[in-house]
């Protein structure tokens, strides 16, 4: 399977709440986590000198500091593996947007490479390698819609989800996830929300006033979606998006889009594009 077109697909956070901070500093998060049918797209060469090298990539990003890099050193150290690879990166998913881009490029390579170099690492030894390079890598790895509490790493999957078609909105402008963490008006005492209760409706982003505010752009992007349906912020990034229930309705919000906006179609999936390449592949040879 090396050279293969492995998809490494975008997020939502559907609803994200702050309910308190730990002694180390990090924030008690719950959220929902749903995969798209955009993804990135990684091909891997196995190599027999023990390199990692990567092609393509977001432009302006050292391959030291990309997170499919690291992935592929943690893995290779981690399971002593002598074989190397080479890694060709087509970005599809906007970068800094809250939608997962770096997050999910990390854990289609642990993935990918798990499977080509027969390394024979569980779900749960790889997402542990994942949390050490983000906190929204294990979601990835494990590749189902989900419930997510503690630093995004207590997973309960949520088959159940509606999988609906998605309008989102991309405004040009970047908004730093560090900032927002230390911003004073977050709210970071949300009460504790059920599954349950956000099944039937409850949960927002604590994050949505605070970037509207700071950002006036992403405001922007937020009334200009609201048009035609509810919009909302997805994680900490630019990043708005509004659910539809076919997609010539979701294709329709799109129209007449800001010069400079980015805009895409994409349908909610409870299971993520990866893990359905994988089993595919579970059949056949390396």
């Amino acid at each position: 399977m090396s050279g293969r077109v492995w998809p490494a697909p975008a997020k939502l956070n559907l609803f994200l709440h702050i309910t308190g901070r730990r002694p180390d500093g990090y924030h008690e998060l719950q959220t929902v986590f749903q995969f798209l049918t955009l993804a990135d797209r990684l091909r891997f060469s196995l190599r027999d000198d023990g390199q990692i090298i990567r092609h393509g990539g977001l432009p302006g990003l050292q391959a030291a500091d990309d997170l499919v890099v690291r992935a592929a050193l943690r893995l290779q150290a981690t399971a002593g593996v002598r074989a190397g690879a080479e890694i060709t990166v087509e970005k599809r998913i906007p970068a800094g947007a809250g939608l997962g881009g770096g997050s999910s490029d990390a854990a289609c390579t642990l993935l990918a490479l798990n499977h080509l170099w027969g390394t024979g690492l569980s779900l749960d030894q790889l997402a542990a390698l994942g949390a050490e390079l983000g906190a929204d890598v294990p979601v990835f790895i494990h590749g189902r819609a989900a419930w997510a509490e503690g630093i995004g790493e207590r997973l309960t999957p949520l088959p159940e989800l509606p999988e609906p078609w998605y309008a989102v909105v991309v405004p040009p402008c970047a908004v730093p996830t560090g900032a927002l963490y230390q911003a004073p008006e977050l709210t970071r005492n949300s009460p504790p929300c059920t599954i349950t209760g956000f099944l039937t409706g409850a949960g927002e982003n604590v994050f949505q006033p605070v970037v509207r505010a700071r950002y006036p752009l992403v405001g922007e992007a937020l009334d200009w979606l609201g048009r035609h349906g509810t919009a909302r912020l997805s994680g900490t990034g630019a990043a708005v998006f509004a659910a539809f229930a076919h997609e010539q309705s979701a294709r329709q919000a799109l129209r007449g889009l800001p010069a400079g906006w980015q805009g895409f179609v994409a349908r909610g999936c409870n299971q993520s594009l990866l893990h359905r390449v994988l089993e595919q592949t579970s059949q056949q040879p390396r």
